[in-house]
């Protein structure tokens, strides 16, 4: 992600028209000693920036309605703007007539169905380039192209009236904050990178889990993790591509030419909660179960085995709800539904009870005030955080999501949570970018027996605060938007599938914790430390490893990881080594690598002293180390 300062486009207005159901209820006030909320099931309240659509609705309707929230959505990237448009059980689009559309920043997509085939589209769902040079003719990447999500439905690929590049795939040219799940796909190629416009066309690495696929061409993408799924086949890599618990993925034989990762099956995981509509109508939450040593897709026999909850067991939140009521929903027993918006967070919500979804729609963002912790889970089981990004303010938060305490006794609790475990699946944090934004840990994983399930963490190596002191303003930028560690592990027995986390000024990735297992990593370290003094650690080593593992740690596994570095701010920058790891036979990496990205800074071992220097003299080569020890 190297290209820089977009220009900003204003909010954006609701789309409320062309569904048999569009929400359009006003904003919820603060009411601290309001009465328990009331929910029709057929028909909750989910507020403005949510769209529903029938299959009894006009194509020509639907097909307007999308386009116009990807016209409104498509170079958003830094507005508060949040969408969520939800499929009812049917079909929608037709050979003659397909339905085609693009998904812009901060849109989810998802079919309402209780597995993905009760919902079907016929026709396309892309996300392409973004062309920011030339009137939108030239310098097209996908670099940016974050924040969006499709799930839930099958997709049979008709591209019907377009050119013949653009017919010749469905694409999916996306970078971090993104997730494809449950999506069954057939009739074309899928491809995650944008082929169809001028260069450079980079795309920089994405996510998918829980889904059928077609051949899919991973082109310029620099890392990838897909998990659980099918693939008729996988073509090409940049950098690293990572297969787990993947029918039909590629051998690994030969790494890093190709640069493929394949374990044959996911360690632990947990696929996440969805909305469906059951034969009454009536709006209900899966919350599917936990799975160890899982391949190929959870519903290829029927529904994904889980538990169901009600639509009347969670409380609906709006942007404007007063924290206090949130927390007393929650105490009341409630699950929690966040809606598409921005929520203004100045206490923490406290999610207390053991087997408690929190579920966030359409990308709901938590942004501190006050410096603010914004969510924090107790040390119980079974809690699930999903689909929600959490913002940094502009005072400093020690934390923007804290899990558990560390150190504490779980007693029956933990016992109980190595089948039940916590799970944080697609949640995004950032600091900085939109406003100023100060955190010393971004996430703190403090509990054992936690699955995070596809998170990127980001510090902002681009916004519009405003900075022009320094390349882009990154001096500005190193000494306002602050934030030292992006995740830090103190529990013992964590997994991560799908880990993005950059820019830290300290650690990117602390783990302190033991038996701890990342699937798939990616980290670009921080470009802006004006000096080297500012990236030196305090016993004298140069600079911080993108990727630490504590020195008392003796068991802990990564599988598939890359550090980059692109210090534009002061290309003379030295950081020693991209992982660091206690020398200790528990301790393994499997395919880590390091690189450097265009020239800037360099990075003088892969892991600890083992392996090349990446930099200047081997820009954009990596330097593998293969296993470690």
């Amino acid at each position: 992600m190297i290209t820089r300062s977009f220009g900003r486009d204003g909010l954006l207005a609701t789309i409320t028209v062309g569904a048999v159901l569009v929400a359009t209820a006003a904003v919820a006030g603060p009411a601290a000693a309001a009465p328990q909320q009331q929910i029709d099931p057929q028909h909750p309240d989910f507020g403005p920036n949510v769209t529903i659509v029938s299959p009894t609705t006009p194509p020509a309707q639907v097909a307007a309605t999308l386009q116009a929230i990807a016209n409104q959505q498509r170079d958003a990237e830094m507005t508060d703007a949040r969408k969520a448009v939800y499929f009812l059980p049917g079909t929608y689009g037709t050979a003659g007539n397909p339905l085609q559309f693009e998904l812009g920043y901060y849109t989810e997509v998802a079919g309402l169905g209780l597995s993905p085939d009760d919902v079907t589209l016929d026709g396309k769902v892309e996300v392409y380039n973004r062309c920011l040079a030339g009137g939108g003719t030239s310098n097209c990447l996908a670099l940016v192209n974050f924040w969006r999500t499709l799930s839930n439905l099958a997709l049979h690929v008709d591209g019907a009236g377009q050119d013949g590049c653009r017919a010749s795939a469905n694409f999916w040219a996306v970078s971090q904050a993104v997730s494809m799940r449950r999506v069954d796909m057939s009739g074309a190629n899928l491809s995650l990178m944008d082929y169809c416009t001028a260069g450079p066309q980079y795309a920089s690495g994405g996510f998918i889990a829980d889904s059928r696929l077609p051949f899919v061409i991973s082109g310029s993408q620099q890392q990838w993790l897909i998990r659980d799924s099918q693939v008729a086949g996988w073509s090409n890599g940049v950098w690293n591509q990572v297969f787990s618990g993947v029918v039909g993925a590629p051998s690994d034989a030969g790494y890093p030419d190709p640069p493929y990762t394949t374990l044959a099956t996911t360690p632990v995981s947990r696929e996440k909660p969805y909305l469906f509509v059951d034969p009454t109508g009536a709006f209900n939450v899966r919350v599917p179960e936990a799975r160890t040593n899982s391949s190929g897709i959870t519903w290829a026999n029927g529904v994904t085995p889980g538990r169901t909850i009600p639509i009347t067991d969670f409380y609906i939140a709006r942007p404007g709800d007063s924290v206090q009521t949130i927390n007393n929903a929650l105490a009341r027993g409630q699950n929690l539904l966040l809606t598409p918006g921005v929520y203004a967070i100045d206490r923490t919500i406290e999610v207390k009870r053991p087997d408690t979804v929190v579920l966030g729609m359409g990308h709901a963002t938590l942004t501190s005030v006050g410096g603010a912790v914004p969510m924090a889970v107790a040390d119980v089981p079974g809690v699930v955080i999903a689909g929600v990004t959490f913002d940094a303010g502009t005072q400093l938060s020690p934390a923007l999501l804290r899990v558990g305490t560390a150190h504490a006794n779980h007693g029956i609790a933990a016992r109980r949570s190595v089948t039940d475990p916590t799970t944080l699946s697609d949640v995004f944090v950032r600091v900085g970018g939109p406003h100023v934004g100060k955190v010393t840990n971004a996430v703190e994983v403090n509990s054992d027996h936690v699955i995070i399930d596809d998170a990127w963490i980001w510090r902002a190596d681009h916004g519009i605060e405003g900075f022009t002191n320094g390349v882009n303003g990154d001096t500005d930028r190193w000494n306002t938007n602050t934030g030292l560690n992006g995740l830090v592990v103190n529990g013992d027995d964590v997994t991560a599938t799908g880990l993005f986390s950059e820019h830290f000024q300290h650690f990117s990735t602390l783990w302190n914790g033991n038996g701890g297992t990342v699937v798939m990593y990616q980290n670009e370290l921080a470009y802006d430390p004006p000096t080297q003094a500012d990236w030196t650690q305090p016993n004298g080593t140069l600079g911080y490893p993108g990727y630490k593992v504590a020195d008392g740690v003796t068991s802990h596994h990564l599988y598939g990881g890359g550090v980059y570095a692109f210090n534009e701010n002061n290309p003379s920058i030295h950081t020693a080594s991209g992982f660091e790891v206690p020398d200790t036979p528990g301790v393994l990496l499997h395919h880590v690598f390091t690189i450097c990205l265009s020239g800037p800074g360099t990075i003088d071992h892969v892991v600890n002293d083992t392996g090349g220097t990446a930099g200047a003299a081997t820009v954009s080569q990596r330097q593998v180390v293969v296993d470690y020890p």
